[in-house]
């Protein structure tokens, strides 16, 4: 028997071990552009807390720098929040929240790009044992529409 959705926390643990990540990440956002740039990474997570959150670093070696996100799961709620910050800024971005339903993971939050509002949408997708998928998408329109900006496929090189 599973446990219920409230007390729940182990959506995110596929994601322990280490990754080799495939980025695609589109060159100019808001134009209706198709041009991406592809450049490597690597991952590593690692539970935190009995489960309840968890934590990853990754490293773009060609884009001179990195990040890492915080991921906690509030058991009132059900949701995940998931927290990114860069080497760039070392600042914590707005969080995104959400939770996973039947294998794909949607998370939503409001940020800014580039000083415009947007709203974020994290998907985790295709989600197996050795590879899943990460994207990206802002919208300018409150959510009508969406650009995906960003996407990472990953594949495992290790288990944690």
């Amino acid at each position: 028997m599973s446990a219920p959705a409230s007390t729940r926390h182990d959506d995110f643990d596929f994601l322990t071990g280490a990754w080799a990540v495939t980025n695609r990440r589109l060159k100019q956002r808001h134009v209706g552009a198709d041009d991406w740039d592809e450049f490597p990474g690597s991952m590593t997570c690692r539970p935190l807390l009995g489960g309840v959150a968890n934590v990853d670093e990754i490293v773009f070696p060609t884009k001179g720098f990195s990040g890492a996100t915080v991921r906690t799961f509030d058991r009132a709620s059900a949701q995940w929040s998931l927290y990114w910050i860069n080497s760039a800024t070392g600042g914590l971005f707005p969080p995104v929240h959400g939770r996973f339903e039947d294998g794909r993971g949607e998370f939503l939050g409001d940020d800014e790009d580039d000083g415009r509002p947007v709203k974020v949408r994290f998907v985790w997708s295709d989600v197996t044992p050795v590879s899943a998928r990460w994207e990206q998408a802002f919208s300018i329109d409150g959510g009508r529409t969406w650009e995906v900006n960003w996407v990472m496929e990953f594949s495992r090189t290790g288990f944690q």
